[in-house]
């Protein structure tokens, strides 16, 4: 009998699904006729509220506009890229529409940083959204697709 495999990281529940598009409106209006997913929160996401961001090391500025939906325990992010460099636009201009990301949320983004980085995967893109801190990981030879994880940058709870 051999060994069970002891996986290299353990991030918990996948807890949302991100879907690059370039217009955002059709995209939820599309969701809700076709699946019914909805409602739809949609939000401006720009400087200061995104703070912090770096694209491959390098300080960026960027900005998007986006809808967040429930479908059971999983959330649907629907990202539509505006201004400056991101990863979100590159994939929108190299690929297209389509899944970009799965994210979970972890207790400790330090230590899930230091893992990933142990492993040799490297940052795409990082910053701050309000006291939230997210990482996309290089993860797309390993994986098949971006993944991303999200923390807490000071006390309290983590939000979503």
């Amino acid at each position: 009998m051999s060994n069970p495999v002891v996986p290299k990281i353990k991030i918990g529940e996948i807890s949302q699904i991100g879907i690059i598009v370039r217009d955002l409106q059709k995209a939820t209006d599309n969701y809700w006729s076709t699946l019914g997913i909805g409602p739809w929160m949609t939000m401006r996401i720009e400087p200061p509220l995104l703070a912090d961001v770096t694209m491959r090391g390098k300080p960026v500025e960027a900005s998007m506009v986006a809808a967040i939906a429930q479908s059971g325990n999983i959330q649907l992010e629907l990202i539509q890229p505006l201004e400056g460099p991101s990863i979100w636009k590159e994939f929108l201009e190299q690929r297209g529409e389509g899944i970009h990301h799965v994210q979970s949320l972890v207790q400790d983004p330090g230590a899930a940083l230091v893992a990933f980085r142990e492993m040799g995967v490297d940052v795409l893109m990082s910053g701050r959204i309000g006291d939230n801190i997210f990482y996309y990981m290089d993860t797309e030879p390993l994986l098949g697709v971006i993944y991303e994880f999200v923390g807490k940058t000071a006390p309290g709870r983590l939000q979503p």
